[in-house]
């Protein structure tokens, strides 16, 4: 089932692997991104309702 690629397997393989790190990177960021837009949120509605309070 593996496809014979030739004398290009290393330069496939490669892309094969650097498009797979950059993907993880981006889910790495999004993640990232969106646990620190939560802690802010939450920060800013323990204000709002100390305030309100």
């Amino acid at each position: 089932m593996i496809p014979d690629l030739g004398k290009y397997a290393a330069e496939v393989l490669s892309a094969y692997a650097v498009s797979l790190l950059l993907l993880l990177g981006l889910v790495w960021v999004s993640v990232r991104a969106a646990r620190r837009a939560c802690a802010t949120l939450e920060a800013v509605e323990r204000q709002k309702a100390a305030r309100d309070g």
